[in-house]
């Protein structure tokens, strides 16, 4: 059970920030209250789905418990589970809590290290990505901020966590390895949660891309789930050029993605390094290449490990919209900036997108494509069992 004083809040909105206002919002039913620790609260909610011309989504008709039929109930952890590590840009010590959070609450990061007030409270919300050059880093209306979020946001989208209270006791995350693998394992460790709630999804409803030169993004129409595809091209001959495609299942993303580790030039760390960025960064949480060698002594983990670990990023990008996307995601030399671009752009046009119900049957696909991804020079399309 989660921790009491936890209710559901509905301020943490993924549209927060952007100009359109959602298709299918809870209808407030109740009154408007505070809990013991000053989050706002509703007393009743009313679910439902609404498409851009009005109609009313036949999806969330209620079962006799008020579930609608056929929907999948969001999820949140078990227990509370943390770790320690260092943070990649800062090099110090930081420390994160992951604490189970009611229905309703969404993903909220919480600054332990400043003062107890709701201005230390961090809603995951597409329009409030602020920073996205080096990582992706949320902020408030208070200025507060939290950067390198994305590898545990990929992690939370891949095991379809809705309701989460994420405490750090400073700016920024712990790179760990620089995967995403280390957050698969705190929450295995700390058991997922059915809760008594509909999971909502974005549902993409027509094309919407952006682009900044070579770079390009775009989102798709789908029948069912979010499909990724990305393609990276580097002069260094370690990297070279690299694609990948995959359908975004729980299964999929433990096989061939999670593992994939952040990774960068010996000449930008360098450069970084004097500038007094990434402080933290080592040979033990990123991949470093110098023209056609992996400094690593162990390697790569996969063979295509650099853009795998660009879809990773994609995946986390995206889940700052709060909620799963069905859709079709294409990325080309797309970076966090890009991303966000990408989501906000979504956002802003009220006819790209609806407001719906998950089905279970959404949960664990397993007739799906398998995982490709291709390496040039030689240029073969690779299944992955």
């Amino acid at each position: 059970m989660p921790p009491r004083g936890l209710e559901p809040s509905l301020d943490a909105r993924p549209w927060e920030g952007c100009p359109a206002s959602p298709q299918g919002l809870p209808r407030e039913t109740g009154q408007t209250t505070k809990n013991r620790e000053g989050i706002r609260i509703m007393d009743g909610l009313n679910w439902w789905g609404e498409g851009p011309a009005g109609e009313t989504s036949t999806d969330l008709e209620c079962d006799p418990q008020g579930r609608p039929q056929g929907t999948a109930l969001q999820r949140t952890l078990k227990t509370t589970i943390g770790c320690t590590g260092v943070g990649l840009h800062s090099g110090k010590p930081v420390s994160l809590t992951l604490r189970p959070a009611a229905p309703g609450t969404g993903l909220v990061f919480r600054r332990l290290d400043l003062p107890e007030n709701a201005a230390r409270e961090l809603p995951v919300s597409a329009g409030k990505v602020t920073d996205s050059r080096l990582c992706t880093t949320l902020s408030n209306d208070a200025g507060v901020s939290l950067s390198t979020i994305e590898h545990l946001m990929a992690a939370l989208a891949a095991l379809a966590i809705d309701n989460l209270l994420i405490d750090v006791d400073g700016p920024e995350l712990p790179i760990m390895d620089g995967s995403a693998q280390p957050f698969l394992f705190l929450i295995d460790c700390a058991g997922i949660q059915a809760q008594a709630a509909p999971r909502r999804a974005l549902r993409v409803l027509k094309p919407v891309s952006v682009g900044d030169g070579s770079a390009q993004a775009s989102l798709m129409p789908a029948e069912r789930g979010l499909t990724i595809s990305f393609e990276i091209a580097f002069q260094a001959a370690a990297i070279g050029r690299q694609s990948c495609r995959f359908m975004m299942t729980e299964s999929i993303f433990r096989r061939h993605v999670a593992r994939a580790r952040t990774f960068g030039l010996r000449e930008d760390v360098d450069r970084l390094h004097a500038a007094g960025l990434a402080l933290g960064g080592s040979l033990e949480n990123a991949v470093v290449v110098d023209g056609a060698t992996v400094l690593n002594e162990d390697g790569l983990r996969y063979e295509e490990e650099f853009v795998r670990h660009k879809a990773l990023d994609a995946i986390g990008d995206l889940y700052m919209a709060g909620l799963p996307l069905i859709g079709r995601y294409h990325g080309t030399r797309a970076s966090h900036h890009l991303n966000n671009q990408l989501l906000r752009t979504l956002l802003a046009d009220p006819t790209a997108w609806r407001l719906e119900a998950v089905r279970e049957a959404e949960l664990g696909l397993t007739d799906v494509s398998p995982f490709q991804a291709r390496r040039e020079p030689d240029a073969v399309l690779r299944a992955c069992a």
